[in-house]
């Protein structure tokens, strides 16, 4: 492995690129990564770094979001079929009916969204910064959220606002259940419970903390707790017990992975370097319409 690590970072010199890495991901892709986070925070390095190459090790919406931003650099994914279920879970047309039935409304779109979905939005969000945004953007009207109801329930029940609620889920925050949750507390009553807003809302209603990724990364770094039930995706765990190796995590189930998150391979990143494949392109009208509504996300 470290001959392959001493090959992608060679390959990354060579091509003048940076490597951005979801808290999700391998644990050996995170390790390799120059900048590691949640969608928000990959956003913002994606828009401001100065590397002409940028390998986004994450699923498709994130490689897009990258292109999005920076569209004049060559935005790799590698593993081309890497996808967020729930980002498909919705389309132009279904879009284009929602803002029919409710004309006056606001459309806010969660990042894990597909370009288009963006380009058709007024603005878009995520989980680290949903709630501050209905808030600052609404003015009385209501919000169209998607795809994501668990996201846009959390928002509505934060924020009093009315919010009208799409289907989408993420599949695999779906899968810990409340019960899942009770039953982790009962064992580990000393333990906090810090969970995503995609979970269930019986799940956040047991919660101790609410957050992103990155949300749950502060929050231990600054909590004098030992013992945490952690309700997201299970890639998170390598980031957190590495930084904090004297807590222990307690997963409230064993199906909180996400088989997409766990594609990309050190394998696949040095092959993308060297092929520099599978390239991120969109439509010039598509990046300049999805462009506006990730921007006001960025710039409250």
């Amino acid at each position: 492995m470290k001959e392959l690590i001493n090959e992608i970072n060679e390959l990354k010199r060579e091509k003048d690129a940076i490597i951005i890495v979801h808290n999700y991901q391998c644990d050996e892709v995170q390790d390799i990564a120059d900048f590691l986070g949640d969608s928000l925070e990959m956003a913002k390095v994606a828009r401001d770094s100065d590397k002409s190459v940028i390998v986004v090790c994450g699923v498709d919406f994130m490689a897009e979001t990258a292109k999005i931003l920076s569209p004049n650099k060559m935005v790799l994914i590698p593993d081309k079929d890497a996808t967020c279920p729930m980002a498909h879970m919705i389309d132009t047309e279904i879009l284009s009916g929602l803002k029919s039935h409710n004309p006056d409304s606001l459309v806010m779109c969660y990042v894990n969204s597909t370009a288009e979905i963006k380009a058709h939005s007024d603005v878009c969000c995520t989980s680290a910064n949903a709630v501050k945004l209905v808030d600052h953007f609404t003015n009385g009207q209501p919000v169209i959220f998607v795809p994501d109801m668990s996201l846009g329930n959390y928002c509505r029940i934060e924020t009093g606002k009315d919010v009208i609620l799409y289907e989408g889920f993420c599949p695999t925050h779906h899968r810990i259940f409340p019960e899942d949750v009770k039953k982790a507390k009962e064992e580990h009553p000393a333990a906090l419970v810090l969970t995503h807003p995609e979970c269930f809302e019986e799940v956040i209603n047991m919660s101790d903390y609410i957050g992103s990724t990155s949300g749950i990364v502060r929050f231990i770094e600054k909590s004098d707790c030992k013992e945490f039930i952690i309700c997201t995706e299970q890639g998170l765990y390598h980031r957190l017990k590495k930084e904090n190796p004297e807590i222990t995590i307690y997963s409230p189930c064993e199906l909180n992975i996400c088989p997409n998150m766990k594609k990309i391979t050190l394998e696949d990143v040095r092959d993308s370097l060297e092929n520099m494949q599978f390239e991120i392109n969109l439509p010039d009208d598509i990046i300049h319409k999805a462009n506006k509504a990730l921007k006001r996300m960025l710039t409250p």
